[in-house]
């Protein structure tokens, strides 16, 4: 029965009106990601050498085995934003003589199958052999490769089911950030150690013979966290239930209307914004780009050097300007003729935008206060680079996004 979803699923792709065009994307996808599997390749032989200058005395496996819960959790946060939900026309099998536990196994498992998820394989593979197999002989390193292999798995299980729980990407993103903001200023304080923890942990798992069967037993969890999920909710009413509850939250943002006309525009803005894939994907990243003074701040060589503690100031402060600002008129561009037919002036348009940017900005500054736990120095470096960021770089972007002319 498997072997048929499949196949439907497969007529479905090549019969499909934009085969011929998704199939040269996916050609060119095809060349990119050789492209990336070779760079995998050698930086997994690599690796073990850059592992040893950045900690000397340590074994590249022990530090590798500290970053190793770090790498998980930021895969899980790429995966919970990229990775598509599986879906299934509901409608064309339930009327047919398939068991339910068929279908919410297909749906579950399906991801599985893309070997884009393996990639990571094509590095934990010569990393083992270089990095491991001197020191753990090859049991030790085959054991690492499954342990890698079986947090892919976890990861590549647990994403939709925290997708569908969370049922709002920012939410989740939000949470997902401060847990590693969270865990980042405790490693940095000294409170607690994650990399200590998780180089204990899988360093034990990768000596001890079996014991990384443990974390099958996390993929295994993931797998039924994710069929208990469906149990409840395998239902076209539920589906239904959810589209109404959509167009319910389309009216966020109706609290900026009473600032008049500029609130419009900038409630409008917000609700494209979370409503196009593109701009919700810029959003998100622009929230990943606020961990970069975390590569900044805690090293002692940058301490010293007041230029590049502004820059990155600068640079964390203003990184919703930054990333929305070049484009703040282009995401309007296929809205012109709307925006034309309503009593907006240009003058109006022009400020709602600056104060959507200003927004965007002291929002950045807020979610950057963590970093004052660093020092008074950083206080100071982030409120000029705020008043340089709204004073001069705003008025920058705005002038600069006027000369762009593609719409989006």
């Amino acid at each position: 029965m498997y072997r048929v979803l499949f196949n439907h699923y497969w007529l479905q792709s090549i019969r499909s009106p934009g085969y011929s065009k998704n199939l040269i994307v996916n050609i060119f996808i095809g060349l990119f990601a050789l492209y990336f599997l070779a760079i995998f390749v050698l930086l997994g032989f690599a690796f073990p050498k850059l592992l040893e200058r950045m900690a000397p005395g340590s074994e590249s496996t022990e530090t590798f085995n500290g970053i190793l819960i770090y790498a998980t959790l930021l895969f899980l946060l790429v995966r919970y934003q990229f990775q598509p939900l599986n879906t299934l026309n509901l409608d064309n099998y339930q009327t047919l003589p398939i068991k339910r536990d068929i279908l919410v196994n297909y749906l579950v498992l399906k991801p599985l199958l893309n070997p884009l998820n393996y990639i990571a394989l094509c590095f934990a593979v010569p990393f083992s052999m270089v990095g491991v197999f001197p020191s753990h002989g090859i049991s030790g390193a085959i054991r690492l490769l499954f342990i890698i292999l079986f947090l892919i798995w976890f990861n590549t299980l647990m994403a939709p089911l925290l997708k569908r729980k969370f049922n709002n990407i920012l939410v989740g993103t939000l949470a997902f950030f401060a847990l590693i903001a969270g865990l980042a200023l405790l490693e940095t304080t000294g409170f607690f150690s994650l990399f200590s923890l998780s180089r204990v942990v899988f360093g034990f798992l990768i000596e001890t013979p079996f014991a990384w069967i443990s974390i099958v037993l996390l993929s295994v969890l993931a797998l039924f966290l994710n069929k208990h999920y469906f149990s409840k909710n395998f239902y076209p009413e539920n589906f239904e239930r959810k589209t109404k509850t959509t167009g319910v939250e389309s009216k966020r943002f109706t609290f900026m209307e009473r600032f008049g006309k500029i609130g419009e525009i900038i409630a409008l803005e917000m609700r494209l914004v979370l409503r196009h894939k593109r701009t919700k994907s810029t959003l998100y990243t622009a929230i990943f780009f606020l961990l970069y003074g975390l590569l900044f701040y805690p090293n002692e060589v940058y301490n010293n050097n007041p230029g590049w503690l502004l820059f990155v100031a600068i640079f964390v402060t203003g990184i919703g300007m930054n990333m929305f600002g070049q484009w703040i008129i282009n995401w309007d561009g296929s809205h012109f003729d709307f925006l034309m037919t309503r009593d907006i002036d240009t003058r109006t348009y022009i400020r709602a935008n600056y104060y959507l940017l200003l927004g965007l900005s002291v929002i950045s500054f807020i979610m950057t206060t963590p970093y004052f736990l660093f020092g008074p120095q950083i206080i100071m470096y982030h409120l000029v680079a705020l008043l340089y960021n709204v004073g001069v770089n705003i008025y920058v972007y705005l002038f600069g996004a006027t000369f762009n002319t593609s719409r989006l």
